[in-house]
């Protein structure tokens, strides 16, 4: 049984097709833990998303800032971006079925002493805590309140975790730090203007990874989410975003129980303007 971590795909069902065929994976055998951003901005997030949910328990799936993108584009709540490239899962007769999949999957996960996430994890957080503050925004999507907190999941305020929040805000926090950080201070206030790699930390920023006394340090942590960032040659975090919708290459880490890791990639030709 082979266990594999996977960098955003954002709708490049081939790359991820040619990515599967490169691990010999088999659904019978082995399990994929996708790290986020199924879908936008690449040529087919239909075939994503039916692919994945065809794989039923081989395929374990975190949710990034575009898929919840597209479950507020489909409720009314945001207009479509110019860049956005979801409607084929708009105008798809399993569209329904296609939502109601991608509402129920996961926020945060843990394989053994591997921490995954889409983004980031905020410095006061244990990687336990991470799983539970995950489980909060997770019941909300799957609940029937969805379409009532998608208006209020957006905005950067609070700017920093409190353990006394509540509600929207509360919410609001888990989320903005679980699918966009990149960059936050000793504090653990968050910043979402920068987009550029981790030498361009604004003044009294730094990576949220490099934060010190970070709770999850003793952790092993995968995300995605960051093209910029570059592979990191790092035990304690992967970083699997390797930009492929803009060009880049689809990233797997294959993860084995001695501690070792393999990291195997596949081109990916589709070339987009630079985004988010």
């Amino acid at each position: 049984m082979a266990l594999y971590c996977i960098g955003d795909v954002q709708g490049c069902n081939g790359a991820l097709e040619r990515l599967l065929e490169r691990l010999d994976f088999s659904p019978s055998r082995d399990t994929l833990f996708m790290l986020g951003d199924l879908v936008n901005r690449g040529p087919d997030n239909a075939g994503v998303l039916r692919r994945l949910m065809k794989l039923g328990d081989a395929a374990r799936c975190l949710l990034g800032n575009h898929d919840l993108h597209l479950l507020a584009v489909a409720h009314g709540v945001r207009k479509p971006h110019r860049n956005d490239t979801v409607a084929d899962i708009l105008n798809a007769p399993d569209r329904a079925a296609m939502l109601d999949w991608l509402r129920r999957q996961r926020m945060a996960m843990m394989q053994g002493p591997l921490l995954m996430v889409h983004a980031g994890v905020l410095p006061q957080w244990s990687a336990q805590q991470v799983l539970a503050v995950a489980a909060e925004v997770e019941d909300v999507l799957a609940g029937p309140d969805l379409g009532s907190f998608l208006p209020e999941m957006y905005g950067n305020k609070p700017g920093r975790w409190r353990d006394d929040l509540q509600g929207a805000e509360r919410l609001r926090v888990i989320i903005n730090a679980l699918t966009r950080l990149r960059f936050c201070n000793a504090r653990g206030k968050m910043e979402f203007d920068t987009k550029e790699g981790a030498h361009a930390a604004p003044p009294g920023f730094m990576p949220w990874f490099d934060v010190p006394g970070r709770r999850t340090a003793g952790d092993a942590v995968a995300f995605g989410h960051w093209s910029t960032l570059g592979w990191l040659d790092r035990t304690d975090v992967f970083a699997l975003d390797s930009g492929c919708v803009w060009g880049g290459s689809l990233t797997a880490l294959r993860l084995e129980a001695s501690g070792m890791h393999e990291r195997i990639e596949v081109k990916c030709p589709q070339a987009m303007a630079p985004g988010i």
